[in-house]
């Protein structure tokens, strides 16, 4: 065995790895995992170059969110922040950004609630008075659609009758105008093409941060669930100036509609990368969301609505995905509706042994029958999951948006992580970040808990579907490796596999699930060099 590079010793090992026993300390040669034991052991492997570092502590293997838009996140929390505010305060802070942007932009605002049309319906009507001339694009809470004025309308030349290769659109108000209601990625994408972009300058210093903050709370990795356009030119200016401090794992966008000339394409963007990114992976939508109807739903929602999949022609989907799974590339698709989801499944197992033996996962599983959950495990598809959705956006008396739609029996069957993993699902955590925050801590507390963790005073929504602390944490390491088809390299504290791990400052299995977001993270390290 070569000499360690580094020693890190601290009060507990949690190597979540059966064959490996809990120990004090990791030895660390080139990167790699080299030796775990006791502190005494380890120590004898030392050289003179050697680094120790006794930090104290509980190591656990490095953190991964399943699921983020670190780069196109950039463009979703573009301007003032609007999450869980009501109409008053919202048109409040959208006036005075209004007010503050300069001639020729556009004022930007994130996190709007659908909630808040209730009475009106998706209109921007409700923001015509307090933006005036300025033109403005709002979008909501869960990414797939937005809001815009009329000001906007007018320098985007919207008139509704817009068509897009999918179930796109452009909302119109009952005389046929445009009502200011944009649903869907190439919609939004078809508005903001009018709109000036930030400086790649001031992007990179807002990637920056983003990283930075995820590092600090303890993750190392995160599989970025897009390829924004921006992508590669942000990356190229973050390492000029150093590595980059959580490692990404990009999976370019297949939008549906897509031609052979387009599945090319990302097929020859695989492999493609930097020294702590690389692109790995594709990324499809089967449908959109519940809260503004563009779920694939079995039956339709309370308004009639959810009653098609994203891909006008679904058949279009089965041969894209099976294009990737043919080439060996793991593919992720967005599914959330019940339909949707079934629809994935069938799509996987038609393709027979290859998807088991593939990293190929479902994101999201907002809401599935009874007779999908065993499906997960038996086809070997990895359901990765954000249970902070249904925390943060349903309410346990079925009164919010999400639940009125679906009706109390699909509802009640959201976000089935005890089901699933009881039934030998693999489970894969994350934040989907910026639609959630990305802080693993308070994921995990929420998905112990299954309320809002800094909300004790909120009733659980289907407590039962809860996950232990331990199960919670191998969604964010075991779990997560596997998601990735990474499980010989990462995931776990074992000698050969990547030394990338988190250290916290209390065990984070025998703490109580309300104080997990209190726990410390000491420290981070990628392949032995601290970042965090």
């Amino acid at each position: 065995m070569a000499t360690p590079d580094l020693i890190v010793i601290v009060d507990s090992v949690l190597t979540l790895d059966p064959s490996v026993p809990d120990a004090r300390a990791v030895a660390v040669s080139d990167g790699v995992i080299s030796a775990v034991g006791a502190p005494e052991d380890i120590r004898a492997l030392a050289g003179d170059a050697t680094a120790i570092e006794q930090v104290g502590g509980v190591l656990t293997p490095g953190l991964t969110d399943s699921h983020t838009h670190v780069v196109w996140g950039l463009e979703l929390t573009r301007g003032v922040q609007l999450t869980d505010l009501d109409l008053d305060t919202v048109r409040e802070r959208v006036r005075t950004a209004a007010a503050a942007t300069p001639a020729g932009e556009w004022a930007h605002g994130w996190g709007l609630d659908p909630n808040l049309f209730t009475e009106s319906g998706f209109t921007g009507r409700v923001f015509d008075d307090v933006t005036g001339d300025v033109p403005t694009f709002l979008r909501m809470r869960d990414g797939h659609s937005a809001i815009v004025n009329a000001a906007a309308i007018r320098v985007a030349g919207l008139t509704g009758a817009e068509t897009f290769p999918d179930e796109s659109r452009i909302g119109v108000s009952d005389d046929g105008s445009p009502s200011g209601y944009i649903l869907e990625v190439r919609a939004m994408d078809l508005v903001l093409s009018y709109a000036p972009d930030e400086s790649l300058e001031v992007m990179a210093a807002r990637l920056r941060n983003v990283l930075d903050g995820m590092a600090a709370a303890g993750i190392t990795t995160t599989y970025v669930m897009d390829y924004h356009r921006f992508t590669a030119p942000l990356m190229e200016i973050l390492e000029q100036d150093d590595d980059l401090p959580v490692r990404l794992k990009f999976s370019p966008f297949v939008y549906p509609g897509a031609s052979a000339a387009d599945l090319e394409e990302v097929r020859a963007l695989q492999g493609t990368g930097g020294r702590r990114w690389r692109v790995e992976g594709v990324k499809f939508f089967i449908d959109g969301t519940i809260d503004n109807g563009s779920a694939w739903l079995d039956t339709p929602d309370a308004y009639g609505q959810g009653t098609t999949s994203i891909w006008t022609d679904p058949d279009e989907y089965r041969h894209a995905v099976a294009f990737f799974v043919e080439h060996g590339i793991p593919t992720a698709t967005h599914a959330i509706g019940d339909r949707g989801v079934a629809f994935v499944l069938d799509a996987l197992e038609a393709l027979g042994p290859q998807v088991a033996a593939g990293a190929h996962r479902i994101e999201h599983i907002e809401t599935i029958p009874d007779d999908v959950v065993p499906r997960f495990a038996q086809l070997g598809v990895v359901a990765s999951m954000q249970p902070v959705h249904g925390t943060h956006h349903t309410r346990a008396d079925f009164s919010d948006n999400w639940s009125t739609r679906l009706g109390v029996e699909r509802a009640g069957h959201g976000w089935r992580c005890r089901d699933l993993r009881d039934a030998g699902a693999v489970i894969a955590l994350g934040s989907d970040w910026p639609i959630t925050p990305f802080d693993p801590r308070a994921m995990m507390a929420d998905t112990i808990l299954r309320r809002p963790v800094e909300r004790p005073d909120v009733e659980p929504i289907r407590a039962d579907q809860g996950l232990t602390a331990r199960e919670a944490l191998e969604g964010y390491t075991v779990n997560a490796a596997r998601a990735a088809g990474w499980q010989d390299v990462a995931g776990t504290i074992t000698v050969g596999k990547r030394a990338d791990f988190t250290v916290w400052q209390t065990d984070p299995l025998s703490v109580d699930a309300q104080r997990l977001p209190d726990v410390e993270i000491i420290g981070t390290w990628i392949e032995g060099r601290r970042v965090g």
